[in-house]
Parts: C-alpha cells; structure tokens; sequence
C-alpha cells in the first residue's frame, strides 16, 4: 500500500516581530529568513521548503501586518496578502510576550489582520509564540480570549520558535490541513528564491544590525554583481540610502561601519556558499527611494 504523502503552501502571517522568520528558519534546520530585533526586518516574502518522506511544505514568511503609510509598506502589505490567497493554510504568529505585559497592544496588532483572515476560507491556526518568555501563563488568558473573539473557530497552539518548542505538535496540525500530491521540488531544495537574492538579505542583515533607531528602514542592498565562474565567488552590492547625510552613517568614521557589515557578511556568505568570497560594498543615495515604484519591484517587493 502506498503511503500517503501531502504537498502544500503555508502562509505564515502576523504582526511584525512575531517570529515567523524564525519559525521558518526552525522548521528547514538552518538560516534562511534573515532575523533581527528590529520590526519589518522581512521585505520579501521568502519561500522555504521543508521535506519529508511523508509530506513537503512550502512555508510562505512573509512581512509583519501593519497600518503604516507609505508606498513602501503598501508593497510589503501587497506580499502578505499574496501570500494568503496563494496558500492552503494559515499560520497565524502573535507574539505572546509582548501580550502578556502589554496587552493593550492585542488589539491594535490584530486589527489589520481580522477581516483578511476571517475571509480567506482557508484553515488558521493561530501560533501563541515566545510563551518561554511568559513566567505567569495566566497572563496569557485574556488575550487567548480575544483570539476567540476575533478569530473564531481558530485553534490555539502555544510555541517557542527560538527554542524549537510545541512546533513538532504544530506542524503536525498544519499537515492535518495540507492536500495530498506528491512533492514539487528536489529534496535537498530548501527555497525557491535566487543565491544573489540571499545574499542581498545577509548584507541587509548585517547592515540593520549597526544602524541604530530609525535608519535600518531607509536603506536597501541591491545585487550588482554575482559571479561563481572562478576559484572565489564575487559579489559586489550597493547600499542604498534616502538621505545624503545618511550616507556616512553607513560608512562610519574612517569607512569603519561599512567595514564590518563587509566583513560579517562576507563570513556568512563563505559558509553558505561554501566557497571563499570577495565581497564589495558600497553606498549610494537614492532620495526618497522607499517612494518609488519601479525602484521597489527592482528590490523584488510586493511579490
């Protein structure tokens, strides 16, 4: 008898910061959505493949729900809601800590999400994640109240992305939803995005993580060069800036700033690439990029 086998498309959605991309890097055992403290890190929605001798999903991470302004979110609001009509089922992240000490921020994280979801006529389960981080799970029964409110008919499973707990009991509920078919991709695939793309998000990456307040979402990476045909992989990338006076921020007393984003994600890229790297950067200004179209789908976003 041959065994049954599921092949489908899980959108992972949610506020920004609420784990998602660490909750796909989790599932696939290895780095692949970048992650950083700081919200709206993903950009792109970013396919990662996990594979099975029983099944094969296409988890969907996609950028955090909001209701800001600006042609720039409108595109990343443009990739979630792609996401969602493209899937099989839903994976709804809340962070469960940030509820817990402030739970007036429940409804204003939820807000954007309810109608899309409520209408997507596909099966949610909502994630409670980063519950490690809550010593008093009482604090949680408010909020799960409102899920239920909110989100009716939703189940609730409880988890910790970073520490790879309740997802093996998650994943187990999202495959219950999957269709059966046969795998779609090679089993040593891990995504369906592009190398040079990849190593645009571990310089943007590298590059979030040494600016400091606002900064990190006013810049872009841009891939101008990515050549395997030799001994080393070369890879020259531009900096992009919105602000001329942003720019030596970028660079940094002495070129000392934009020395190190070279040097971390050159490090990054070798073990990824599994080759040795010349990597070079630099920075250029674009006034009020986050505002023009053509120069947005360029970087790939809204897809």
């Amino acid at each position: 008898m041959t065994q049954e086998h599921k092949f489908g498309m899980v959108a992972l959605l949610g506020p920004p910061n609420a784990g998602k991309s660490t909750l796909m890097n989790a599932y696939l055992g290895q780095k692949l959505a970048i992650v950083t403290p700081k919200p709206q890190t993903t950009r792109n929605r970013i396919s990662g493949i996990l594979t099975r001798d029983d099944a094969q999903v296409v988890f969907l991470d996609t950028p955090g729900v909001h209701r800001l302004r600006g042609r720039m979110n409108r595109f990343l609001l443009d990739s979630a809601w792609n996401a969602l009509a493209s899937c099989d089922a839903v994976v709804l992240l809340f962070d469960a800590a940030l509820y817990a000490s402030k739970p007036q921020m429940f409804d204003k994280e939820a807000e954007p999400l309810i109608e899309p979801v409520r209408g997507c006529r596909r099966p949610v389960i909502v994630a409670l994640n980063k519950v490690d981080k809550v010593k008093d799970k009482a604090q949680l029964l408010p909020f799960m109240q409102r899920i239920a409110e909110q989100f009716p008919g939703c189940e609730v499973m409880p988890l910790s992305a970073l520490r790879s707990q309740g997802l093996d009991e998650l994943l187990d509920r999202v495959l219950e939803h999957l269709p059966d078919g046969p795998p779609m991709f090679p089993e040593d695939q891990i995504s369906t995005v592009p190398m040079r793309f990849l190593a645009s998000e571990i310089i943007r990456e590298k590059l979030f993580m040494s600016l400091r307040q606002e900064l990190p979402y006013s810049t872009a990476v841009e891939i101008e060069l990515f050549d395997e045909s030799g001994p080393s992989v070369r890879i020259a990338a531009a900096i992009y800036a919105s602000r001329k006076n942003h720019k030596g921020m970028i660079i940094g007393r002495g070129g000392q700033n934009l020395k190190l984003i070279g040097q971390q994600a050159r490090e990054e890229l070798e073990e990824l690439l599994e080759r040795k790297v010349m990597l070079e950067l630099w920075v250029k200004v674009k006034e009020d990029w986050t505002e023009h179209p053509g120069f947005l789908r360029s970087l790939g976003l809204g897809e």
